[in-house]
């Protein structure tokens, strides 16, 4: 389901408005880098991926999640549905599109260093917009710590207490916890968030750890073949 031509332009816009967008790398690809890399998915799927923000294979193929860090997910997203090795990069692609997927900020940072709070909040509201529009599932995975806090961002004290103090929590990749959203023409959604710690290969604490993490939160999800829709 892509975004609406206004949700699109909207992004460019915002984007032109910062700095930080990683210009080599998108001059590197021959890509737009006012053009935002967001997943998205067909809107009826039942389970959405949050992450950070893109990376260079992200800019490369214009798609989110398909450099080291998604390719771990999505190895184990197939090895979960299929009961097999992923056998290679095409089909790495095939299986992201049972699922929705989608970031903090759209766009890929100098260094792939996290987007300042600033850049996050300037994008918060379109991204809370197309969260609620887009996608008519409840259950988000987050990927790591800035993925889960994004949920806290601009919301009263207490929620964001709540937020900091569940993943605070040892249990944490194995709880969920609700969060309600708004958008800027008053819808607003429940989801639930089930965080994991971030993929990455440079998360030496988590990432031998990280499929077997994420296997759990698709069995409790009962993610399966003929289960992927609402």
């Amino acid at each position: 389901m892509p975004l609406t031509a206004k949700q699109r332009e909207r992004f460019r816009a915002l984007a032109a408005e910062i700095d930080g967008i990683d210009l080599e790398v998108y001059e590197r690809f021959e890509r737009d880098p006012l053009e935002p890399i967001i997943g998205l998915g067909k809107k009826n799927l039942r389970i959405g991926f949050f992450g950070r923000d893109p990376g260079r294979e992200e800019v490369r193929f214009q798609e989110p999640f398909i450099g080291a860090g998604g390719q771990l997910v999505r190895k184990a997203l197939y090895q979960h549905l299929y009961g097999d090795k992923l056998p290679d990069f095409e089909a790495s692609k095939a299986v992201g599109e049972h699922f929705f997927w989608i970031n903090t900020v759209p766009y890929k940072p100098v260094g792939n260093k996290a987007w300042s709070m600033k850049v996050k909040r300037h994008f918060r509201e379109l991204m809370n917009e197309v969260l609620i529009s887009r996608f008519e599932g409840r259950d988000l995975i987050t990927l790591g710590r800035e993925a889960f806090l994004w949920f806290g961002i601009d919301r009263p004290k207490e929620e964001r207490d709540r937020l900091e103090a569940f993943w605070k929590s040892e249990a944490r990749f194995e709880q969920s916890i609700d969060v309600t959203l708004e958008d800027g023409q008053g819808q607003s959604r429940t989801f639930t968030l089930h965080p994991l710690p971030h993929p990455s290969p440079l998360n030496q604490t988590w990432y031998k750890r990280f499929p077997g993490l994420l296997e759990k939160r698709l069995n409790q999800l009962e993610v399966r073949e003929g289960n992927l829709t609402l």
